[in-house]
């Protein structure tokens, strides 16, 4: 029988990740999942609760202590390692935060869960990445190359940050034989999206929200041997809003 590949994803309860969490076990693999909340014992997949791991990304030092749990969880080998936990706070009323009001804590909260855990999980997998040969696919945004209406100025500059790491890390990583790539998500239909955000949808040229399982379907594309000689890209999922 061939082994059991392994997906260690962040961000992992609910939209984007939560799909992900379906397409890579459809696939037959096994999901560690990562998030700041403990396992909803209503997700429907099996040996989800001992899969879980509860790690509070916007903490720099329980991210690092939870390296040796995650550690623990693998046979040595990672097959894929998807950064995709991302927080984008708001002001009163849902007000979008830019840069004249964000205060420094909130920026180092931000960047904490959106950046450095990506950089602190990768680093501290190496060893389990390169066994397998595996990929790193970090999960950016639209918001990471221009304002948007919505997104505050902490959320997009982490996100723009991202996009830069994952040059750095394919560069980095290459050599030990890990891929690792970035997918940039425009409008997609979870519970991060903001009201008015139909204005948006409006001026699209699909004229249509994308739906989690378009994002899974691509993060599954950059872990597959179907992307075996790609390294270092950030593909775009937006319905051509970036056009």
């Amino acid at each position: 029988m061939p082994e059991q590949k392994t997906l260690v994803l962040t961000g992992a309860s609910r939209g984007i990740g939560h799909a992900t969490v379906k397409r890579f076990g459809a696939e037959g693999w096994r999901v560690l999942t990562c998030s700041r909340h403990p396992f909803d014992p209503r997700c429907p997949w099996p040996g989800g609760e001992e899969n879980h791991i509860q790690i509070d990304l916007a903490d720099p030092n329980k991210t690092i202590a939870a390296m040796e749990t995650i550690k623990a969880k693998l046979n040595g080998k990672l097959h894929a390692l998807v950064n995709n936990a991302g927080i984008s706070p708001k002001g009163e009323g849902g007000k979008r935060l830019n840069t004249l009001e964000t205060d420094l804590r909130t920026w180092g909260q931000v960047f904490h869960v959106n950046f450095f855990a990506s950089v602190i999980l990768a680093r501290g997998l190496q060893t389990e990445l390169a066994a397998a040969k595996g990929s790193v696919v970090n999960v950016t945004s639209i918001a990471g190359s221009r304002v948007h209406p919505f997104a505050g100025a902490a959320y997009s500059t982490s996100k723009a940050a991202l996009a830069a790491l994952t040059r750095e890390m394919a560069h980095d990583f290459g050599p030990l034989g890990v891929r690792v790539n970035a997918i940039a998500p425009g409008e997609v239909e979870t519970a991060i999206l903001s009201p008015g955000t139909d204005k948006i949808v409006d001026q699209l040229p699909m004229r249509r929200l994308g739906q989690p399982k378009e994002v899974a379907d691509a993060i599954w594309f950059l872990c597959s041997e179907q992307s075996s000689y790609i390294s270092g890209t950030e593909i775009q999922i937006n319905g051509g809003q970036h056009v």
